[in-house]
């Protein structure tokens, strides 16, 4: 059935081929752009504390590094203990994790924004608005998914089951958290040096779009490596290299890498719009029409370009858009399977991790902040926020590469004996409250089967 049936030689998994070479270049010359930005920042800061301590500059420096630095090193490093905590719970307990997660980050972020405006300040309590409203919006959205925490906490159980047969599958995930923490540590000297710059304004937006990119990369060489392991263990049953499954994300696949951080998170945001969008359908046919039309272009450009993408990257070498097309058309050629990973919740739960991280990080920094010098209080929480977001994503890769390859796999060849009755099961049930009067097809599976 489906993409398993279809007869032919089996795909090179040895591919050396450099994939999106051009976005590749791109993202090299941007890395070493930042980076130099980054250098000639500090080294102002540094000059102009050492030669001028007595000029307004060097003063302004001065209270930035004793009174807004501090806060948000220590959002860093609590955002990897908060990381490496969600990922371990998510592995030991799923089950009860999944629930706790979506329910969690409605509490914090309502506690935190609840703090936030409890500081009585213009830009807190706009910071603080803007959480309660979100956490309001987390909280309608577990409700609304309820019923797909048992199926979400299922996979997320099988999916980790292989990570304890390969050793050290969390180092990628370790290097690229370090990695982040240095390339952030640096970062922010390099904004406080920015401030005092020509354009300060655009300068520092340049500066927190280049590292919303890098972290995004990171968070993805460390997908990639644990989707090749797994997706090789699934597919030909083979216990493959971390090592030199890390040296392949980090040199013939990170240009798909590069290109799948900047449109994928561009387009799954624009898609969950226009489906929010295609929900208020109220009296008014013209904007209804546009708002399904606005779907309907989303969901065609989605099979060009989707997170799922990953695993085709990592196991057969191929570019991200080759690689989208490929897994959205095996998801596509198994009856239900599309609709079952379009209605997957586990990317909202990784979501939600960074999310809670976040805020946490924010009621830390917020409050540092507030108790030592009050006028950097919003712009500190603000930093915390996204940096604990941002190390928590890279942190929670490994399970949400494995789950990616669950589905993946599991749609090239679903009779395969390493996977039980957990899709199958709910394909079925899916078919059967579609048209409960029609007989359904029954997918095929192994009860017997163990990872």
């Amino acid at each position: 059935m489906g993409a398993a049936e279809n007869p032919g030689p089996l795909p090179s998994l040895n591919s050396r081929k450099y994939t999106n070479g051009i976005t590749l270049c791109l993202f090299l010359l941007h890395l070493a752009a930042a980076a130099f930005a980054m250098g000639f920042f500090v080294f102002k800061t540094a000059q102009e504390i050492s030669q001028h301590p007595r000029s307004h500059n060097a003063r302004r420096e001065r209270s930035l590094l004793r009174d807004w630095l501090l806060p948000v090193e220590g959002t860093v490093v609590l955002s990897i203990v908060l990381a490496f905590a969600w990922q371990k719970a998510v592995r030991a307990w799923p089950r009860v994790m999944v629930r706790a997660i979506l329910w969690s980050s409605f509490g914090v972020t309502l506690a935190v924004g609840a703090l936030l405006m409890c500081f009585s300040m213009l830009a807190t309590v706009g910071l603080g608005v803007a959480m309660v409203v979100f956490s309001i919006g987390t909280g309608l959205y577990a409700c609304w998914v309820t019923r797909r925490m048992g199926f979400t906490a299922r996979v997320f159980e099988r999916a980790v089951e292989p990570v304890e047969k390969f050793r050290g599958l969390n180092g990628p995930a370790y290097l690229m958290v370090a990695a982040g923490f240095a390339w952030i540590s640096v970062w922010c000297v390099a904004v406080i040096g920015a401030v005092n710059f020509r354009f300060p304004g655009l300068t520092i937006f340049g500066l927190v779009v280049s590292l919303a990119w890098t972290a995004e990369v990171m968070r993805n060489v460390a997908n990639l490596t644990a989707s090749r392991v797994i997706a090789l263990y699934y597919l030909r049953g083979m216990q493959s290299s971390v090592k030199f499954s890390f040296q392949r994300a980090l040199s013939y696949n990170l240009g798909s890498a590069c290109l799948g951080s900047l449109f994928v998170p561009t387009i799954e945001a624009l898609r969950i719009l226009a489906r929010g969008l295609n929900l208020l359908e109220g009296e008014d046919e013209f904007m209804f029409s546009c708002a399904h039309c606005c779907l309907h272009v989303m969901n065609g450009i989605f099979s060009f370009g989707n997170s799922w993408a990953f695993v085709h990257i990592a196991a057969y070498g191929r570019g991200f858009v080759q690689a989208s097309r490929s897994t959205w058309g095996q998801f596509e050629a198994l009856p239900g399977m599309a609709a079952l990973v379009d209605s997957d919740i586990t990317s909202s739960v990784c979501f939600l991790t960074g999310v809670t991280s976040g805020a946490l990080c924010v009621a830390l920094a917020g409050s540092w902040a507030f108790a030592t010098h009050r006028h950097y209080t919003a712009t500190v929480s603000l930093l915390a926020f996204y940096v604990g977001y941002l190390m928590t994503r890279i942190g929670m890769a490994l399970p949400q590469a494995c789950v990616g390859c669950y589905y993946v796999c599991y749609a090239e060849n679903p009779t395969s004996r390493l996977f039980d009755g957990t899709i199958p099961d709910r394909l079925n049930k899916m078919q059967e409250d579609r048209d409960p009067l029609v007989p359904t097809p029954r997918f095929p599976h192994q009860h017997g089967g163990g990872a």
